[in-house]
C-alpha cells in the first residue's frame, strides 16, 4: 500500500515516517485491497493563547468507498495513534457488517399496513430538526464563545451519487462523520441520513416538487 505524508505548518520527520509506517499495518490488515493511504498533520496555533495542537487525517483510497478518521491532540504522534484506533474500528465494523449481511441477508423495506421502514435501524426526523433545517435556525456563537473557539468553514463539493438509505449508513460510517448526503435509489430525492443518539440513525429527505406558480409571484 502507498503511503503519502504531508505537513501543514509542520514539519514531517523520518522518525514520524518511520511511527507511520509501522502503525499502519492494522489498516492493511483489515483492508488488503486499499491501494493508498494519504496522512496530513496540520499544526494549527490559536491567538487567544491556547496551546497548539496537531490534527492527523487520515484518507484511505482504494476499490470501494473512501475511509476518513481525524483526531486532535498536543502531541502529532497521540494524534495519529487516535487517528489509526478510529479507522481500524470503522473497518473492523464495517467487515462485520459485510460478513453478518452475507450469513444474514437484509435489506430495508415498507410495511404496507404501517407504512414504516422496517429491515434497518433508521427513525424519521423529528419536527424539531425539519423546522431548523427549513428555516435554517443553526446556533450562531456568541463573539465571547468565538474568542475561545474559532470556527473555520471549509466548503466542499461531490458528486451525487445514488444509493439505499442502508448503503449510505455505511459509508457514514466508513468516513466517521455523523452526517451523510446522498440521492435515494428508491425515490430520487436528495437525502441525509445523520447520527442520534446511542446507535440509532435518522434520515432525512427533500421533495423535488416544484413550489405551486402563485407562491413564485408573491
Amino acid at each position: 500500500m502507498e503511503t503519502s505524508i504531508v505537513g501543514v505548518g509542520v514539519g514531517i520527520t523520518d522518525r514520524f515516517r518511520t511511527v507511520v509506517e509501522e502503525k499502519i499495518a492494522k489498516i492493511q490488515t483489515l483492508a488488503a485491497k486499499a491501494q493508498r493511504l494519504d496522512v496530513k498533520v496540520t499544526h494549527r496555533v490559536y491567538r487567544n493563547g491556547r496551546i497548539p495542537d496537531e490534527t492527523v487525517e487520515l484518507t484511505l483510497v482504494g476499490k470501494g468507498p473512501v475511509v476518513r478518521a481525524e483526531a486532535v491532540d498536543g502531541d502529532k504522534f497521540v494524534a495519529l495513534d487516535l487517528a489509526i484506533d478510529k479507522m481500524t474500528e470503522q473497518l473492523r465494523r464495517a467487515k462485520e457488517k459485510r460478513v453478518d449481511g452475507r450469513q444474514h441477508p437484509r435489506g430495508p423495506h415498507f410495511e404496507k399496513g404501517s407504512g414504516s421502514l422496517e429491515g434497518i435501524d433508521v427513525q424519521p426526523a423529528s419536527a424539531e430538526v425539519l423546522h431548523a433545517v427549513a428555516t435554517g435556525s443553526i446556533p450562531v456563537q456568541s463573539e465571547e464563545e468565538e474568542d475561545y473557539s474559532p470556527v473555520v468553514i471549509r466548503t466542499k463539493s461531490f458528486e451525487a451519487e445514488w444509493m439505499t438509505v442502508e448503503e449510505a449508513v455505511d459509508r457514514m460510517e466508513l468516513v466517521g462523520h455523523d452526517f451523510f448526503l446522498f440521492v435515494d435509489a428508491r425515490t430520487d430525492h436528495p437525502s441525509v441520513v445523520y447520527r442520534r443518539k446511542g446507535w440509532d440513525y435518522g434520515v432525512i429527505a427533500l421533495s423535488t416538487q416544484a413550489p405551486p406558480a402563485e407562491a413564485l409571484a408573491s
